[in-house]
């Protein structure tokens, strides 16, 4: 016999307690049944700055609902958790910090600023993964990795030298994108374009032979300091006699070149491009091919430097004006014109990104493209859903050389040691700084750190082990099986860690990547600080419970599409909590049996059977959709399941056979029914457990068990179909009685009958066998029938007739019905029924319709036809038999 549950559901009450002896149990650790496949899923790593908001609770909830569904179907399953050291974002918080205490990171120096980061990681870094686990997050916590831990660490510097030895990471002097307020270089998925309004300001250079200008086009006047010659097309006629010739850059008098390069485009603005090798990324590759210099024209900030002293200091938008005005006073300005553009920003912190020329690290990216992409064309790594492989692809076959070095203290040093004697240089796995092979003298180390995202890119095997090739965990869990990961990081993270996989492991890092988009608010806006709009998730559980904010968040997703998360939705989560509660504890004050036993067939009636039957169907619809990721849908079915059939119908359809009075029913129906309601609530529980999982641990742990289940229901095999289950024949018939259960409600609500009131119901029917005694108790319990009786017809003229496709029911309910009325109904009915006899008839017609589509759709819309005329033979007969006594 279970124990009694609590009257009001109040999830404060066990969450914590339950998490707490889930961990006690170590249910979170993978098997060590070796014979069990294995599922691996690596958590997308948050940042140690990070608190959990809406979108680090979508992710976590999916993945636990995979990792939950998973172990519960029998593998040995592995979530390992870890956090990242993100290293701009960490960066700026210390520094941060240690301005409001008057410090700088050069007055404290690199020692005592890392050791102030440790610091600060030890005390904020965990915060994060405390709140994934009121998320009730089924992580293996005893491996949870950080990606500056020694492991990782050890992975990196191995890749690192690898790549170096092979060629395919060099040092630099590039154009990179630079980051005026994190003073940092970032690689080209961190830079986010946006449009936005601005100005194409014309400009006159004159020539030094001074026969006239050219005039050139540019949305940057201020970079014009760092000209180093004007380009023109060399197909433009236009220009055919131009090339060669020398010009003054105006406000500054060097001599400039015209050079002839096809990358000018003759039909944009005058056909004539400044070139600044230094400030943009198109014009440093033209200043290659044309062997120009490369002059500097601002400074780390965005200011303009000491070569300019009518402009030095300036910031360049502040430069920008000045400059414009005394090109106007010189004669230089000859218009301006209104012009959008995409203008590239930081991903961190939104600064407009400045193109510069750099001494940099950069990882050739073109041999590791390739065997990343055939990867994902040959079908060996699956994005979900498909159409995400488009911008995987289109970044990928566009990919440039990634600038993977960074200006800052916080982060993977990179392996490289510097002989200021003889400039020799050395990469090295050694944490100590070597000897210069050379000359023997002391070598330093780069200032520089690695891109968070280097050590990121190797996140699925790192943490497993690798470089150690046999490590248990690598050996049993890689390659990995599921990633989880929004859209927005494809090209950041995605890409990088499939490229890495196949690289230094030989292998795929993962199966399939399963993409979900962002959370938005209720309508539709992305939620952010500016806006207000943004929703704590701990705020959402500690007022609703984390199994309230796991199933709203998992209700009505799909892969790869944005959700949108309203009060309403919570609301209905915890009403769904309270619905599934209560009939818990009505079940549960009900039962008298010490163990859940598989149903008798010979001992079930046909309710029983119809909600075997119908548990039979959800278990393969809502296992097929988990399967297919289809989280959102299988959460839909166990939602209809639970709330329409099994609490509104079973349990109503069950309470006769559950209350024996005076030995009416026999003990072994009232067993049957009792059986029956724990065994399908227990499936229920199991199926929902991966999206609520304290609620319906609490549940399971008051219910009797079923041979074969644990303590916990998290480590308890999930339902599995099973075909002598089926009870199809007794299903169809108790589907119709209901049908007519509820058609008959449906009309006594119309007239406003109270339910008080009962009225005999005489049944018309081809199928006596379903509609006989056997079902008076249910319409007397369900429909306030005083009872029924089968009839060859109405009982008297004024009868209302209801309609299902299985009976025609009469209610005798004499002057509490409007004659005309029910006329009009009858009519409507039928019009209505016809409406939808033609849409069938002519979609039946379609040719194309009947020929393409499969079988099984066709023959489901002819019996959809063949209902809707049978109703309306019906409807028709009852029309005919109401006029006839108006």
């Amino acid at each position: 016999m279970g124990r009694e549950l609590p009257k009001t559901y109040n999830p404060a009450d066990f969450e914590n307690r339950i998490y707490a002896e889930w961990c006690e149990n170590k249910y979170f650790k993978p098997s060590d049944d070796t014979t069990k496949p294995t599922y691996t899923i690596v958590i997308p790593p948050p940042n140690i700055t990070g608190q959990l908001h809406m979108g680090h609770a979508l992710n976590n909830t999916l993945q636990d609902i995979l990792i939950r569904y998973k172990r519960m179907k029998g593998f040995a399953t592995l979530w390992l958790p870890g956090t990242d050291h993100a290293s701009i974002a960490t960066e700026a918080k210390i520094v941060e910090a240690m301005r409001k205490e008057g410090l700088t990171k050069e007055a404290i120096g690199r020692e005592e600023f890392l050791r102030r980061a440790w610091d600060w990681r030890k005390k904020y870094g965990g915060r994060i993964i405390e709140q994934l686990k009121k998320l009730g997050s089924s992580c293996d916590w005893d491996r949870e990795r950080f990606t500056m831990d020694e492991g990782c660490s050890r992975a990196v510097k191995e890749v690192f030298v690898r790549l170096y030895e092979k060629g395919l990471i060099y040092r630099g002097e590039r154009i990179i994108n630079w980051c005026p307020h994190c003073k940092t270089s970032i690689s080209d998925a961190e830079v986010d374009y946006e449009e936005q309004p601005g100005h194409l300001w014309h400009l006159r250079y004159p020539y030094k032979d001074g026969s006239g200008y050219i005039e050139v086009a540019t949305t940057r006047p201020e970079t014009m300091l760092g000209d180093t010659a004007v380009a023109v097309n060399p197909n433009d006629p236009r220009y055919a006699g131009c090339i060669g010739k020398t010009l003054i850059l105006p406000l500054v008098g060097r001599e400039i070149p015209v050079i002839a390069d096809e990358y000018v485009d003759m039909e944009f603005g005058t056909g004539a491009v400044k070139i600044t090798p230094a400030h943009d990324p198109n014009d440093f590759e033209v200043g290659r091919r044309h062997n120009l210099p490369v002059v500097t024209c601002m400074t780390e900030d965005a200011k303009i430097t000491d070569d300019y002293p009518a402009y030095a200091g300036m910031d360049r938008y502040e430069a920008r004006k000045k400059i414009v005005a005394d090109l106007e006073k010189s004669g230089c300005l000859s218009g301006i014109e209104d012009h959008a553009h995409n203008v590239g920003t930081c991903y961190r912190c939104k600064t407009t990104v400045e193109p510069r020329v750099s001494l940099q690290w950069f990882v050739k990216m073109e041999p590791l493209a390739k065997p990343a992409i055939e990867a994902v064309r040959r079908g060996e790594i699956k994005f979900i859903p498909e159409r995400f492989e488009k911008n995987y692809f289109y970044w990928m076959e566009n990919i440039r050389d990634w600038c993977i070095s960074r200006q800052l203290w916080w982060g993977h040093r990179i392996p490289a040691y510097f002989c200021d004697d003889c400039d020799e240089m050395v990469v090295s796995k050694s944490d100590e700084a070597p000897r210069c092979p050379h000359c023997g003298g002391e070598m330093r180390q780069d200032p520089d750190t690695l891109d968070t995202w280097f050590s990121s890119a190797l996140w699925p095997f790192s943490t497993l082990g690798w470089p150690d090739e046999n490590a248990p965990d690598l050996l049993r869990f890689y390659p990995t099986n599921t990633l989880v990961t929004a859209y927005d990081i494809i090209t950041f993270w995605v890409s990088r860690m499939i490229f890495s996989a196949l690289e230094y492991t030989g292998k795929r890092p993962f199966e399939n990547v399963l993409i979900h988009g962002l959370v938005r608010d209720a309508q539709g806006r992305k939620m952010s600080k500016s806006l207000g709009n943004g929703i704590d998730p701990l705020d959402v559980i500690e007022k609703y419970g984390a199994d309230a904010l796991r199933f709203a968040l998992a209700t009505g997703n799909s892969p790869g599409n944005d959700i949108r998360f309203s009060d309403e939705k919570i609301e209905a989560a915890r009403n769904f909590a309270n619905k599934l509660w209560n009939a818990a504890r009505f079940v549960l004050m009900n039962l008298d049996i010490d163990e859940i036993k598989y149903p008798d067939a010979g001992t079930l009636s046909v309710e029983d059977k119809w909600i075997l039957t119908r548990y039979e169907e959800a278990i393969a619809s809502i296992t097929s959709a988990m399967e297919r990721y289809e989280l959102g849908v299988a959460l839909s079915s166990i939602y209809d399941f639970t709330w329409d059939i099994f609490c509104d119908w079973y349990i109503e359809l069950s309470k006769p056979s559950l209350i024996n009075k005076d030995g009416e029913i026999s003990q072994q129906r009232s067993f049957a029914a009792k059986n029956t309601l724990a065994f399908v609530l227990t499936g229920i529980l199991k199926m929902l457990h991966p999206f609520m999982p304290f609620i319906t641990e609490e549940i399971y742990q008051s219910l009797p068990r079923l041979k074969g289940d644990s303590k916990s229901i998290m480590v308890s095999p999930y339902p599995a179909y099973d075909e002598a289950l089926m009870f199809r024949d007794d299903a169809e018939a108790m589907e119709k009685v209901i049908d007519a259960i509820k058609a008959v409600r449906a009309r006594r609500a119309e007239m406003n009958v109270p339910v008080s009131r009962k009225a005999k119901l005489y049944i018309e029917t081809k199928r006596p066998d379903i509609f006989g005694a056997a079902a008076e108790p249910f319409f007397m319990r369900l429909a306030s029938a005083s009872g029924t009786q089968l009839c060859d017809g109405a009982p008297e003229a004024n009868a209302v007739r209801i309609v299902t496709s299985a009976a025609t029911i009469y209610i005798p309910m004499g002057e509490l019905v409007d004659l005309d009325a029910e006329r009009k109904r009858l009519m409507g009915e039928l019009e209505k029924n016809a409406g939808e006899i033609e849409r069938l008839e002519r979609k039946l017609a379609n040719e194309g319709f009947v020929s393409k589509a499969p079988a099984a759709v066709v023959e489901g819309e002819r019996a959809k036809l063949k209902k809707y005329r049978e109703v309306k033979a019906a409807l028709e007969a009852a029309l005919e038999a109401l006029n006839a006594n108006m």
